[in-house]
């Protein structure tokens, strides 16, 4: 009996870390099925990944490619993180640039399969020219995806029924099941941004068409128990085979990176100990998320007005704030500021925290409900208020409440839906919840197959499309 093939795969993910994450653990789960990884990124993002597993090194690499000059692009800057909104669009730009070297790479290890991201509408034709197969992978869930458009071609071509943001205030026509889900107005506002073409030449929506209709197959990290309807209605208004993932959640052996010896971990960790069990609200806005001034303020009053203990993660911004004077000397003691790297897994694990406050980011959302988190939310870009309504539908998070017109909120609206997560009883249906849809999120088996199914169908598509 002969030995079955084992797959060559390239992985090329956009240029964000909530995108090339997911990239990465997905390589984790092929390459630990003995198939050959290459995920292709440039230095500085290299360097920033996590290690690659030493089991997993034979089977695994990645492949640097230098991004080219991009007028306006700042000087080492490589991934969104690096850079406000505003300069986005040059990294796209440059990441474009990208498509010399990487047809080179690929006429010369010749992979059976390239995974690529939404923003690379570019890639498909190459592959083509080259015989390669094509999955798109989707860090986006399958009722985004839908929400954007009735179907590839549509999507391209601007052919869109909604032409003002009010349209965006209901479910599209195309789904035929009742749903909620919709942007509130103050979101489909900043959403049109990415509606229209920048400096690269082209929408977010164009290069979102592109990159489903140029594919063999579209690859979803998502589940039937989270999302079954819309999954089904993907594969229906695109025409494209769904293969889901799995929702990637953390493995333990994720949260056992060796911390210890990081001094504010150490002092942190022995604060967490200190606080009851279920009393900490851990809050985490994303490395990308930039509040106003308005914004920060309102939150830090918000967290001092509730009276609980928290431990807030407050990167360096782009757009400098300034926290409200005698902030820190006012909950000295009750809450924690750390500006720096956090070991957001080792936090949320840890028995003290009792919610998370959060982007809606569906990375951290599937990290908090993986540990049984309720989570309080703020949506603030692209389609994390489509997030954030499917999970209030499923009452494992709630919104702070905020204007419809302008986004903004109070510290009262903060205060008040912090303490009703975390110690009224009309917040238990909340941490209950959390709770049920953990043993889904964890269940390493169910989570596993999913993947494996993945695997399988590159093997037995490419087998049947190339031999």
């Amino acid at each position: 009996m002969a030995t079955p093939k084992k797959l060559h795969i390239t992985m090329f993910p956009w240029l964000a870390f909530g995108h090339m994450l997911p990239f990465f653990e997905l390589a984790k789960h092929i390459a630990g099925k003995d198939h050959k990884v290459f995920i292709i990124s440039t230095p500085n993002n290299i360097k920033r990944l996590p290690k690659i597993p030493p089991n997993l090194s034979p089977f695994m690499n990645f492949v640097s490619l230098t991004l080219p000059h991009q007028d306006n692009l700042p000087q080492d800057a490589e991934a969104t993180t690096d850079l406000p909104f505003s300069k986005v669009q040059y990294l796209k730009m440059s990441y474009d640039k990208l498509q010399d070297s990487l047809t080179q790479f690929l006429q010369t290890c010749t992979p059976d399969w390239i995974i690529y991201d939404v923003f690379s509408y570019w890639l498909p034709s190459i592959a083509a020219n080259l015989g390669i197969s094509c999955a798109y992978f989707s860090i986006f869930p399958a009722w985004s995806i839908c929400f954007f458009g009735s179907s590839t071609t549509a999507m391209i071509n601007g052919e869109d029924p909604r032409t003002k943001p009010e349209d965006y205030t209901v479910p599209p026509n195309w789904v035929p099941f009742h749903s909620e889900i919709a942007f509130r107005l103050h979101e489909a506002k900043k959403l049109f941004v990415h509606l229209k073409e920048d400096d690269s030449g082209v929408s977010d929506l164009f290069r979102f068409g592109s990159a489903i209709a140029g594919c063999d197959v579209i690859a979803t990290k998502s589940c039937m128990e989270l999302e079954s309807e819309w999954l089904n209605l993907m594969g229906e208004l695109h025409g494209k085979p769904i293969v889901s993932v799995g929702l990637l959640p953390p493995s333990d052996k994720d949260n056992s990176e060796n911390v210890t010896e990081h001094n504010s971990w150490l002092i942190t960790s022995e604060w967490l100990d200190k606080q009851k069990i279920g009393s900490v609200v851990y809050v985490a806005l994303g490395s990308e998320i930039n509040p106003s001034q308005e914004d920060l303020t309102e939150l830090a009053r918000g967290l001092e007005l509730s009276g609980l203990p928290f431990l807030w993660c407050l990167r360096k911004q782009h757009n400098p704030v300034e926290l409200p004077d005698g902030f820190e000397e006012r909950v000295e003691g009750r809450g924690v500021l750390w500006t720096s790297w956090v070991p957001q897994l080792k936090i949320l694990s840890h028995e003290s925290v009792g919610a998370f406050l959060t982007h809606c980011g569906l990375n951290s959302i599937i990290e908090a409900l993986h540990y049984g988190r309720p989570l309080v939310l703020l949506p603030f870009v692209m389609d994390h208020g489509l997030v954030s309504r499917v999970f209030a539908e499923k009452k494992a998070v709630i919104e702070i409440e905020r204007n419809e017109e302008d986004g903004v909120y109070s510290r009262k609206s903060v205060a008040e839906t912090l303490r009703m997560v975390i110690v009224e009883e009309e917040g238990r249906v909340y941490r209950d919840k959390a709770k049920q849809m953990r043993i889904i999120i964890s269940d390493k088996e169910l989570q596993n197959q999913y993947a494996d199914n993945f695997v399988e169908f590159l093997h037995n598509y490419r087998q049947i499309s190339k031999y």
